[in-house]
């Protein structure tokens, strides 16, 4: 198993390994900063996090290869930002690179452009050209329709963590909506966990060597469109994307040895995306759905539930949401779909925000399997310290796992994360 970042181009990443995403990386960052040396005078703005890291696994792990003494794992990471603005803001070059160091897993020892863009704003349109990260949903429990970026899956296992992707970008801005145009060159593969690492399957994942439905392989120019508007209480998003799926199938694969690993596989599917967001008072009704073709049948699926939230709780500052989403999605009827855990299932939660100096914010939540009451709950806070620190802690606890559910590869890694941020 080794870095997520390989491909058939002469260009080497970090680690000496070649890698596409770093070539696509180099070609377009590169222009931007030669860019700055001619441009007229500007800004310059540095910022940026580091973060220690530490994770504890509360029991031993299950499958074979993996290390039984991976019980307190350390980890970091650094995500600089740089931008440089001028012609009054209208015109900006961002540059995020991110690197984590793992001291047990080494794939997720890994390095990325978050974003490396030029961004010009006019009248009524604005074009990015470069890497960036695009996010599209409402709901809280899965984010559905959130397609462009690839998921950076060795950060977490709730796939809110992207890689950045290269993109041309156009906004239009029209009195009937937002309308985004997207040609993404340049596919990125998911990252996995290293075959001795925790938070994986009962098998490896051969993540160097993956197959294409596409005979551009991941050269393939991918195609996406958007359209969103908002109007009295609505919010509403309507998106279609063509090309390389980004949830790859995950298919065996003998080794000479006589063991198996696992392949992963791209489809180049079509998805026809809505989200739409209702809110009233203190309500917020929320939906994400969507249909897919590409992996066998088409299926479809779907998130909707609601927020409400309780103001200024007891005459203090602080604020309670109560939480509710129905996760459903259809895959059964396309058998060779990429799997899911999120099939037929029910979120609830409680969201507390303190309102207070220190922006502490508290989230807990769980989510049931209707058919088999496997359930994945979790915890999330964060409290700032002083002008410059936040300190945050996540849990992630399995219970009553069923043994054909797909939450069944993480039934015995439970754990929980501390992590110390210094931002600058």
């Amino acid at each position: 198993m080794r870095v997520n970042l390989q491909a058939p181009v002469s260009a080497t990443d970090w680690r000496g390994r070649r890698s596409a995403p770093w070539r696509y990386a180099l070609c377009m960052a590169l222009p931007l900063l030669q860019a700055c040396s001619t441009t007229p005078t500007g800004e310059w703005n540095l910022s940026g996090e580091i973060a220690a890291e530490m994770r504890y696994f509360a029991h031993t792990p299950r499958f074979a290869g993996q290390d039984d003494n991976i019980e307190f794992s350390p980890s970091g990471f650094v995500q600089p930002e740089i931008v440089y603005e001028w012609n009054d803001g209208d015109d900006r070059i961002t540059l995020k690179p991110y690197f984590r160091w793992d001291a047990d897993d080494d794939n997720r020892t890994h390095g990325d452009l978050r974003e490396a863009n030029w961004l010009h704003i006019g009248a009524d349109w604005d074009l990015v050209v470069g890497i960036d990260r695009v996010f599209w949903g409402v709901t809280e429990a899965r984010h559905l329709v959130d397609i462009i970026n690839q998921v950076d899956q060795v950060e977490d296992i709730d796939e809110e963590d992207r890689l950045g992707q290269p993109m041309i970008n156009l906004r239009l801005q029209r009195d009937i909506g937002t309308f985004s145009f997207f040609v993404l060159p340049g596919f990125r593969k998911r990252t996995f966990p290293d075959a001795s690492a925790r938070l994986r399957g009962a098998l490896a994942i051969d993540d160097d060597d993956p197959s294409y439905d596409s005979g551009a392989d991941e050269r393939h120019v991918d195609l996406a469109g958007r359209w969103a508007h908002s109007f009295g209480n609505w919010d509403l998003g309507l998106a279609h994307f063509h090309g390389t799926s980004r949830e790859p199938r995950l298919l065996p694969r003998a080794e000479p040895g006589g063991g198996v690993i696992l392949r992963p596989h791209y489809d180049q599917i079509d998805q026809t995306s809505l989200d739409a967001q209702f809110t009233h008072d203190a309500w917020l009704l929320k939906l994400e759905a969507l249909t897919r073709s590409g992996h066998g049948d088409r299926f479809a699926a779907a998130v909707a539930g609601f927020e409400y939230t309780f103001f200024q709780v007891m005459e203090t500052d602080a604020d309670i949401g109560l939480l509710g989403e129905y996760l459903y999605d259809g895959r059964e009827d396309a058998p060779t779909a990429p799997p899911t855990i999120f099939d037929d299932d029910v979120f609830v939660g409680t969201r507390l925000t303190l309102n207070d100096t220190q922006d502490t914010a508290l989230l807990l939540g769980l989510v049931v399997d209707v058919n088999n009451q496997s359930t994945m709950k979790f915890v999330e806070l964060e409290r700032r310290l002083g002008d410059d620190w936040t300190f945050e802690l996540e849990a992630r606890l399995f219970n009553d796992v069923d043994d054909n559910d797909a939450l069944n590869n993480f039934r015995d890694d439970d754990f929980v994360t501390l992590r110390s941020t210094r931002h600058f």
